[in-house]
């Protein structure tokens, strides 16, 4: 049911499921916001800044020779890469981590200019505490990802403490190193470059999830317009 093979037409299924995909990319990079504000009931209330030439992605892409394939299934993300130092607020997680085969649970992280300054976990704070401490950039953000929170993995319930699966069932941010191709021509800048534009280094690059039901998601677009991004745990269009 995660990757849509009990369908009646897998194919056909993942050509609409992409063009979905397509779709929120386009809305994403049309709005070309300058920040995202996530806020829930669970005590969530993120402010992160998107550095300039962000690119959104995510779905299907294209190999050397242009066929389209999916790398990741199932896949529900839509996905760019934070400012390194603008990310402020606080976040609490709302599935298990499992990481280096401990579970790291019921967490929150503080943010302040993009560093983690505090965080708490009932279960797995030394874990936790140990994957910061990984090197500088395992304190900053690399990633944030926008998935509703109705789809075919969420609504199973299943937890599969496998990143790669559970990453699919909530909206997610990940610790440390961030995507390069998520900066327009990126392939132009140097390392240096990149990180004066905002981009992300370290060792690790650690998804955990943070999605709910009642996740609200606005966006600060180009001409300083505040957009609904989410409302109710899922994309509002």
């Amino acid at each position: 049911k995660t990757v849509r093979v009990d369908t009646e037409n897998p194919v056909k299924a993942w050509e609409k499921h992409n063009a979905y995909l397509e779709e929120k990319i386009k809305f994403m990079n049309d709005n070309n916001f300058k920040s995202v504000h996530l806020k829930s009931a669970n005590g969530t209330d993120l402010n992160i800044e998107l550095p300039e030439g962000h690119i959104w992605a995510g779905g299907s892409e294209g190999d050397v020779n242009g066929i389209a394939f999916n790398a990741n299934m199932p896949t529900e993300e839509v996905f760019t890469l934070p400012k390194k130092t603008g990310v402020n607020g606080v976040v609490y997680s709302s599935k298990p981590l499992s990481y280096g085969g401990n579970l790291i649970d019921n967490f929150s992280i503080t943010f302040k200019d993009g560093k983690v300054v505090d965080f708490t976990a009932e279960t797995g704070y030394d874990v936790l505490k140990q994957m910061l401490d990984s090197d500088e950039g395992a304190k900053y953000l690399g990633e944030v990802a926008f998935v509703p929170y109705d789809s075919p993995i969420s609504n199973s319930k299943l937890i599969f403490f496998n990143t790669l699966f559970d990453e699919n069932a909530a909206c997610h941010l990940a610790f440390g190193r961030a995507y390069e191709s998520c900066i327009k021509d990126a392939d132009k800048y140097s390392e240096e470059e990149l990180e004066k534009i905002g981009v992300n280094n370290s060792v690790i690059h650690v998804d955990f999830m943070i999605g709910t039901k009642d996740l609200e998601i606005t966006g600060v677009n180009k001409n300083g317009e505040t957009i609904q991004i989410f409302t109710d745990g899922n994309w509002v269009n």
